[in-house]
């Protein structure tokens, strides 16, 4: 499962207005912490999609890796069921 981990986004990507549900008041004070709000907004919804990508790569690495630990103890050792299967 390769993931691509581009860390930015395109800012020449058409913008589009959507609704947000946020906390009145936190809003206000942002905005007059800022001239553009859906600048810093857009900015630190791109640091969260890096960071959810790079988190879940890290573990799908963690899962390749246990997989392969396990699928190595099964081929020198064999399946523990097996001592225990009827069949």
């Amino acid at each position: 499962m390769r993931q691509n981990l581009k860390n930015e986004f395109d800012p020449a990507t058409r913008k589009r207005p959507v609704n947000l549900t946020l906390n009145e008041n936190l809003v206000s004070q942002a905005k007059s912490l800022t001239d553009n709000l859906s600048s810093v907004v857009e900015l630190l919804l791109s640091d969260f999609v890096s960071r959810a990508r790079r988190e879940q790569l890290q573990k799908s690495k963690a899962v390749e890796a246990a997989t392969a630990s396990w699928n190595r103890f099964n081929s020198k050792s064999g399946s523990i069921a097996d001592e225990y299967s009827s069949l």
